[in-house]
């Protein structure tokens, strides 16, 4: 009997795998119920021998009594762990690639533990494409030599000014003011996105009405709001961008609610309150810390230039099917790669979620290549053998903090708040595999002006 026993427990799980579009794979698994009976009886051996009931000693209660009294977590608990076994075997004997967790198995939710028929389910996963990377040496990249002049530190400085000034109360909002309050993202009367603390901005003249709320942009987002006051109510009626994360509404019609409670205008840092909160000596030296931050910038942007040019190379090189549409968990790991690529070179907050937004309604082919650049690279790294450290993520998040005049641990909290401190990883085995590519390279320095030239005609090509 006990071989029986183990012979039932070892074999594995009955699997069909389909292929139900370009990387993406359904998974239908079938537990003999011999199985499932075993399986919830090992649970209740074990249970059996130690649980303590009143009345009887550890270990003594009748069988009865404790399927009464503990059977329903029981058997749930023999349901997840033979769900886990089936799902991991699966994915070891076939060798699939899986990206990230499987998806469905709602039917598990009611499934039948009794052991009188076979546990069934169907699970959906995203699996890297197989595909062919093409000659990783010799590549011709161009080096821009970028100078850091006096426009740019100017403008550093009126956004230092801007991150520093004081919150002016306002009792309506006027052009460039911002509004605090709480957000609601409706579709045919769903509650999408519900956002308490969310931020507005009425948009600026150089904006030319486009503005953004809740992470969608909106062509005549001025028109629509006009001048709000606290107390306001403003509704917003736009398409959902056709890459949002949430799929049902791309494309759709949708309603944004957002209710006004505080109205402010931000009243920028005279440079001398700056110098005396840093404690600098004079504006000069202000000035000399902003162009030494900058010269800092630049070497990051330099190499992300580089970088660029390997990405777009690789890009058109390889031949992948990639699926018509994508899905939730695909355009958000696009917004994430850019958010982080962004946070990394020193954008500013604002910016960086102006641009994601502009992200969601962008193109299909935009979002198709981005898609395509995180399937290339996770096999270069492959290829090429990249591991990561602690050090280097906490390196990376301490850079990115530096850049944002942040304290490290602050950014770091933030982003396990967030649930994006493995994007930094992320980041930092993408670049990895990149530069790997670019230790390969033909690099050749340029001018801007050359590099800028050089990009443009690639661009029209």
């Amino acid at each position: 009997m006990a071989k029986k026993d183990a012979a039932v427990a070892e074999a594995p799980a009955p699997v069909q795998i389909e292929d139900v579009g370009p990387c993406r794979k359904k998974l239908t698994f079938e537990i003999p119920a011999e199985r499932v009976t075993q399986a919830v009886a090992d649970k209740f051996g074990g249970l059996a021998g130690q649980v303590s009931l009143p009345g009887f000693r550890p270990g003594k209660a009748p069988r009865s009594l404790v399927e009464k009294r503990f059977g329903a977590a029981i058997r749930d608990e023999a349901k997840q762990e033979l769900v886990t076994e089936a799902y991991q075997a699966c994915i070891e004997e076939n060798s699939l690639r899986v990206l990230g967790e499987p998806e469905g198995g709602d039917e598990l939710k009611d499934a039948d533990m009794s052991g009188k028929q076979p546990l069934k389910f169907s699970v959906e996963v995203e699996v890297a494409p197989d595909f062919e990377l093409p000659k990783l040496e010799g590549m011709e990249v161009l080096k821009p030599l970028f100078e850091v002049t006096e426009e740019m530190v100017e403008r550093e400085l009126k956004q230092l000014q801007n991150n520093e000034g004081d919150l002016e109360g306002r009792e309506k909002a006027e052009m460039g003011d911002y509004c605090l309050g709480h957000g609601k993202l409706l579709h045919k009367d769903e509650t999408i996105l519900d956002i308490e603390g969310a931020v507005i901005q009425v948009p600026p003249a150089e904006k030319k009405g486009e503005g953004m709320i809740l992470g969608v942009v909106v062509s005549d987002f001025a028109k629509q709001i006009g001048e709000p006051g606290k107390g306001d109510t403003i509704t917003v009626k736009t398409k959902g961008p056709e890459n949002h994360e949430t799929e049902s509404i791309r494309g759709k019609d949708i309603v944004i609610e957002f209710q006004v409670n505080e109205v402010y205008r931000i009243v920028p840092a005279t440079t001398g309150a700056l110098v005396a909160k840093y404690g600098f000596e004079s504006e000069e030296q202000l000035r000399e810390t902003i162009m030494l931050k900058l010269n800092q910038r630049v070497m990051i942007e330099q190499q992300q230039a580089m970088r660029q040019q390997i990405a777009k190379h690789l890009i058109d090189s390889v031949e992948i099917e990639l699926p018509e549409s994508i899905t939730a968990r695909q355009a958000e790991r696009n917004l994430e790669r850019q958010r982080m690529e962004m946070m990394h070179r020193g954008t500013p907050v604002e910016k960086i979620e102006e641009h994601i937004a502009e992200m969601r309604s962008g193109s299909s082919e935009v979002a198709g290549r981005e898609l395509k650049l995180f399937f290339i690279l996770d096999k270069v790294a492959t290829q090429e053998d990249v591991t990561i450290s602690e050090n280097e993520v906490y390196g990376r998040i301490a850079q990115m903090a530096a850049s944002n005049n942040q304290r490290p641990e602050e950014l770091r909290n933030e982003l396990v708040r967030t649930g994006r401190i493995n994007g930094v990883a992320q980041q930092i085995r993408e670049h990895k595999a990149l530069d790997a590519v670019l230790a390969k390279a033909n690099v050749k320095e340029v001018s801007m002006e050359d590099f800028r030239a050089a990009m443009e005609k690639k661009s029209n090509t």
